[in-house]
């Protein structure tokens, strides 16, 4: 059964990457904004009968980029695509996965059950913040993880590495980074001190003095947490600090905050487009598809 990849407006050249990698069909959708605000999508092919990967990632504006995925899986339906397959390189709203109030919405819920129903029979993403929410999603998924690829951009730029987790949440991550570069591992515990309010970070059991530590996230936001990291393990002897994410999505100045905090190169995957995305998801994301299509 014929494959074809569709990029979609958000698939920051990942979908060409794919393509090749596949050795498949590559199209862009047909898109534009009317004045009013509103997307516009077409695709340029015929879809009948067809596997269609459409390549659209979430990063921000992520409302507009969500419209546009559902209207391309909704379209695709309708244009009688035989699967429907969805990569979402970066999947915006996975860090409410479940309710930290009474009240809230479970905004992960609700995007996985809306990509589901507009016509994805799957769906592949890159690094969700926590897996087990893809089990809200009805149909195949496949979360990548690019940690390898991370890795190797700095396994020639460490000396005597040490690999730290921000916080206890990105153990997995830390453990799985040090058994590629063979080397200890830790998590930064934090508290906070009753009387003024004073965030803290300490490590229990690896001495960090005269070592390159890489410290690894999911995502960078804001980077304050990346960034009272950074000194903390500056103070504690590490004699570089570098740091590793999947998304950098880069709010209020995190890059600038970050080289302030000491950390000697930050660097990104292309799930979202910005100045350190230096390493590319496509061949974790085309080992993933190679589960999902017949050819």
């Amino acid at each position: 059964m014929e494959a074809v990849v569709i990029g979609g407006p958000a698939s920051n050249g990942i979908d060409n990457e794919i393509a090749k990698k596949l050795n498949l069909k590559r199209e862009k959708l047909e898109h534009k904004i009317f004045p009013d605000g509103e997307s516009y999508i077409r695709y340029p092919i015929e879809l009948e009968g067809k596997q269609v990967i459409i390549v659209q990632s979430l990063y921000p504006p992520q409302d507009k980029h969500l419209v546009e995925l559902l209207l391309a899986l909704d379209a695709a339906k309708d244009l009688g695509a035989a699967k429907v397959i969805a990569v979402v390189p970066y999947l915006a709203y996975s860090r409410q996965d479940r309710r930290f109030r009474g009240g809230e919405a479970v905004s992960i819920k609700t995007v996985l059950k809306a990509l589901r129903s507009a016509g994805a029979d799957a769906l592949i993403t890159v690094d969700v913040h926590k897996e087990e929410s893809l089990n809200y999603f009805e149909g195949s998924s496949i979360n990548v993880l690019p940690l390898r690829e991370l890795v190797a951009y700095f396994e020639d730029k460490l000396s005597e590495p040490l690999v730290i987790a921000p916080d206890k949440g990105a153990v997995r991550r830390a453990r799985e980074a040090a058994n590629i570069l063979n080397c200890p591992y830790d998590y930064l515990e934090k508290s906070r001190n009753r009387i003024t309010g004073e965030v803290s970070l300490s490590l229990k059991g690896v001495d960090v003095r005269n070592r390159d530590v890489l410290i690894v996230d999911d995502i960078i936001s804001t980077g304050g947490t990346m960034a009272l990291a950074s000194r903390r393990l500056r103070e504690l002897g590490a004699r570089r600090v570098f740091a590793a994410c999947t998304h950098a999505l880069l709010r209020r100045g995190a890059l600038k905050k970050l080289v302030n905090a000491g950390v000697h190169e930050v660097v990104a995957t292309n799930t979202v487009p910005s100045e350190i995305s230096k390493v590319s998801v496509a061949s974790a994301i085309a080992e993933a598809l190679r589960k999902l299509i017949s050819v």
